[in-house]
């Protein structure tokens, strides 16, 4: 499992944009078939926890997926890739899943 300063915003040497576009950045390089994939609960409307003040009503929590590349310290909130490489991660989640079932 994540740990949580591997996936939310803790350093106050960084503004929060720059921050959130290390993490974009780094999504455009991870690969999708070599990719660590793990999850966590958090906010789906904030995984990264970069927003102390959302609003009671926006502060719901479900299962949110996070990739990095191997032997990278920045995970990357599935909602941060990519198209192509979410696509191609969650359908090798999927297959993996349903493996397990058999």
């Amino acid at each position: 499992m994540l740990t949580r300063t591997a996936t939310t915003f803790d350093d106050d040497n960084m503004k929060e944009e720059q921050w959130l576009a290390v993490r974009k950045e780094a999504g455009l390089k991870i690969d999708p078939e070599t990719a660590v994939v793990d999850w966590r609960y958090a906010l789906t409307f904030d995984p990264y926890d970069v927003h102390p003040d959302l609003p009671e009503e926006l502060q719901q929590v479900g299962r949110e997926y996070f990739a990095r590349s191997p032997g990278s310290a920045i995970w990357v909130w599935f909602g941060d890739l990519p198209e192509s490489t979410r696509e191609r991660l969650l359908s090798k989640q999927h297959r993996k899943w349903a493996s397990s079932l058999h």
